[in-house]
Formats: structure tokens, C-alpha cells, sequence
């Protein structure tokens, strides 16, 4: 099961522009925990504490904890509302989360065994074509991570959803295929290296010419000799 990391907030009695506006010159951000068949809660943030989610990436799919005086709520951050000039933060939208209640998150892909997969031995390149997969689930079962086990993958093999493990009854919203999750691709040749070896390929290729004549290189032509000097 996921974790749940806990953050603190403060409640707000009111809705409306002006209250967000006492909210953010009081130092807070104005935020809202909506869903779950539930009244709104209303609560304000500290910004820095925004701030520091925002910049670890991936705060779409991370799975919170709201307490607010004393009640926790399980939520995922959906949205953050940023000042047209200044970039920070005035408002941030948490979906409650609800037990029985299917919600999308999307899962991080670990990779596994990739030094002893038989095609990256061979030269081959990991190629990953989902770093996380977005699937529908309960909230009380929301996988951490899937892995995806590389370590029988040869060249042009691949990885795909029935191949995950750590899936539990999540689904994946993709229903219409089988989809590749990473795959092995062939060596790539750059195009520098493919003009150094036409090169060397051509200077052989020149040697070997210049040997079948007898080693020696073609004589040059003699200078013509100089016109005599006119008398004046």
C-alpha cells in the first residue's frame, strides 16, 4: 500500500475572492479539499510547504494527509492556481479521497535487473516509453510502484501491462490494448561514427590501390619548361 504523507493546515469559516485575499496578505495560501460526496473543507497552507511539493515533481500522483484541528483527510493535490507575475502559489484543489471510491493516480514504473537483461549485454538500449502508468483504484489499495522485471529482455523485446508486477486490482485507464511499458532497442550507430568509419574505409580502400601498384605512388608530371625571355 502507498504512503500517505501528512500535512498540517488551518481552517477557513468563508469562501470568495475576498477572503482568499485576507487569506494570502495574512502570509497563507487559500486551498479547498472537494469530492468524495462531501461538504468542501475550506483550510490555508503554509507556502512554504507548497513550495517544497512543488518541487519535488510528481505532486499530481502523491498521496497526502490533510489534518486540519485534529481531522485527517486522505487527498490528492489536483491543481495549484499561480500569480500571473510572481509564479507563486494563490490556490491549491485537493480531491478527497474515499474508501470503495475508485480515483485515478498515476503509478511510478521501477525498472528492475537491467544489467543482467541478455539484449543491453548485447548492446542493446533501454527504452522507456512509460515512467508511470495512470490506472483507476481504490484509495485504500493505491500501489506505491510497479515493477517491471527486464532481466529475460533480448534486443526488440519488450515490456507491457500484463507484464507489471505490484498491479493488486488496479486498471489501467488505457482498456483498448496491451500497451508497452519499455522496450529494448537496437544498438545505435551515431551518424559521427558512421563518417569516421567511411573514412577509414576510404583511406583502406586508397592504401590498397596505392599497393597494387607496385607500392610506389603515381610519378607526378613534369613541369613544363619556362618560356625564354623576350629581348627587349
Amino acid at each position: 500500500m502507498a504512503n500517505f504523507e501528512l500535512i498540517e493546515a488551518e481552517s477557513r469559516s468563508r469562501a470568495g475572492k475576498g477572503v482568499a485575499r485576507a487569506t494570502r496578505r495574512a502570509g497563507k495560501v487559500p486551498a479547498v479539499i472537494y469530492g468524495a460526496k462531501q461538504e468542501s473543507t475550506l483550510i490555508a497552507l503554509d507556502p512554504r510547504v507548497v513550495m517544497r511539493e512543488l518541487k519535488r515533481g510528481g505532486w499530481r500522483s502523491r498521496l497526502y494527509e490533510i489534518e486540519v484541528e485534529g481531522v485527517k483527510s486522505r487527498a490528492l493535490m489536483r491543481d495549484v492556481q499561480f500569480h500571473p507575475v510572481t509564479d507563486a502559489p494563490e490556490h491549491v484543489d485537493f480531491q478527497r479521497l474515499a474508501s470503495g471510491e475508485r480515483v485515478r493516480v498515476a503509478v511510478a514504473v521501477v525498472f528492475l535487473n537491467e544489467t543482467t537483461s541478455p539484449g543491453i549485454k548485447r548492446g542493446g538500449v533501454l527504452n522507456v516509453v512509460r515512467h508511470t502508468v495512470e490506472v483507476a483504484c481504490d484509495p485504500d489499495n493505491i500501489p506505491e510502484k510497479f515493477e517491471a522485471d527486464l532481466g529475460g529482455l533480448d534486443i526488440n523485446e519488450n515490456i507491457r501491462w500484463h507484464n507489471l508486477a505490484g498491479v493488486g486490482d488496479a486498471r489501467p485507464v488505457i482498456l483498448d490494448r496491451d500497451f508497452v511499458i519499455a522496450t529494448i532497442a537496437p544498438p545505435t550507430i551515431s551518424a559521427e561514427a558512421l563518417a569516421e568509419d567511411a573514412a577509414a574505409a576510404a583511406a583502406a580502400a586508397a592504401a590498397a590501390a596505392t599497393k597494387g601498384k607496385g607500392g610506389k605512388a603515381a610519378p607526378k608530371a613534369a613541369a613544363a619548361p619556362a618560356a625564354p625571355a623576350k629581348k627587349k
